[in-house]
């Protein structure tokens, strides 16, 4: 049987080679922008975006889509570290404003903390959210076959991942397959089959959700990158840092990750700072850059190499003690 064992060593070591080959910093392309105003007739509705995507490639060169949700209060403009370092890594980045939830409901108010409360509580909201995701790829579609489309045939729309932090973490797990409850019942769905992979930082989850709530999660079927620090409450303190993780604790049907930063606060995952003194935010900026690159890479580019650095030694060493990863497969649960 040596030349069996002489095979699995060498998958073994090729697996190896491969996790510390990849960079997910690397070979950054150009980049460009554009912003349109696009209007869903079907709900009469604005739905804006804001576009990152590559320049410097051959000009036949297809990207796969990612689509970015805000958290409450954002806007398009928002989240642009993100948006930038994913398409100079070869993906079209489009982040969509959502009307009802974004800087509109806060900005030229005396109370803007209630503003945003009641956004925040209303439930068209939580509607219109994850359907404005679905009109953008819609729209994404029939402008991929448009001659002046800036991106015409550009897109792979078989390759699309959906990300989002806070409330855009919510509209992400409910693009994903995040199911809803009333009265005890599950209700129906506003997940979106196009969608082949999702990042979800800073959860909202109630503190139910450790019990009956948290099967909401365990339908999902495609692999997800859960984001979240130790000091992750939202703005207005109202939420538990240790609930963030409950998504991730209760997805059972497909490969999950988590990424729990030592020290980071909610705001962190947006690029902005809020509170404290911002010590350690470039070094979580890296981290959520690189790891959230590397996912993208393994579960929308079929990348090998990425997917051995991230579940490997790579993003280990990269980590170092800013934080703790977890990560679990559906065929490791018995």
């Amino acid at each position: 049987m040596n030349w069996l064992r002489a095979v699995c060593v060498l998958a073994v070591s090729v697996v190896v080679q491969a996790a510390y080959a990849y960079a997910p910093s690397a070979g950054a392309l150009p980049i460009a922008s554009l912003t349109a105003e696009w209007h869903d007739a079907t709900r009469e509705r604005d739905v804006p975006v804001k576009i990152y995507y590559p320049t410097g490639a051959a000009a036949d060169a297809v990207y796969p889509v990612i689509v970015f949700s805000h958290g409450l209060g954002g806007a398009r403009e928002t989240y642009r570290y993100l948006g930038e370092y994913w398409a100079a890594h070869g993906y079209v980045s489009v982040h969509v404003q959502h009307a009802g939830s974004d800087d509109a409901v806060w900005r030229d108010e005396r109370r803007p903390a209630r503003a945003l409360a009641r956004a925040a509580a209303d439930p068209s909201n939580f509607i219109n959210r994850p359907r404005d995701v679905s009109f953008a790829l819609d729209r994404l579609t029939a402008l991929n076959a448009d001659p002046s489309f800036a991106l015409h045939g550009r897109l792979d729309l078989d390759r699309v991942g959906a990300a989002g932090h806070s409330f855009g973490a919510y509209t992400t797990m409910a693009l994903a397959g995040q199911q809803f409850q009333r009265g005890g019942s599950i209700m129906g769905q506003l997940a979106d089959p196009r969608i082949k992979a999702a990042i979800a930082m800073s959860t909202p989850t109630r503190k139910s959700a450790g019990g009956a709530e948290g099967s909401v999660y365990a339908e999902i079927s495609i692999p997800v990158y859960h984001l979240t620090g130790t000091e992750d409450s939202d703005p207005m303190g109202t939420s538990d840092p240790a609930l963030r993780r409950v998504p991730y604790d209760q997805m059972r049907k497909a490969d999950a990750y988590l990424l729990i930063l030592s020290g980071g606060d909610h705001m962190v995952f947006s690029g902005q700072r809020r509170r404290g003194d911002g010590t350690h935010d470039a070094e979580f900026h890296r981290l959520i850059q690189e790891s959230t690159t590397a996912f993208w890479d393994a579960w929308l580019k079929n990348d090998a190499a990425a997917k051995a650095w991230l579940e490997g030694e790579g993003f280990a060493a990269a980590r170092g003690e800013a934080g703790t990863f977890e990560q679990k497969h559906p065929l490791s649960e018995g």
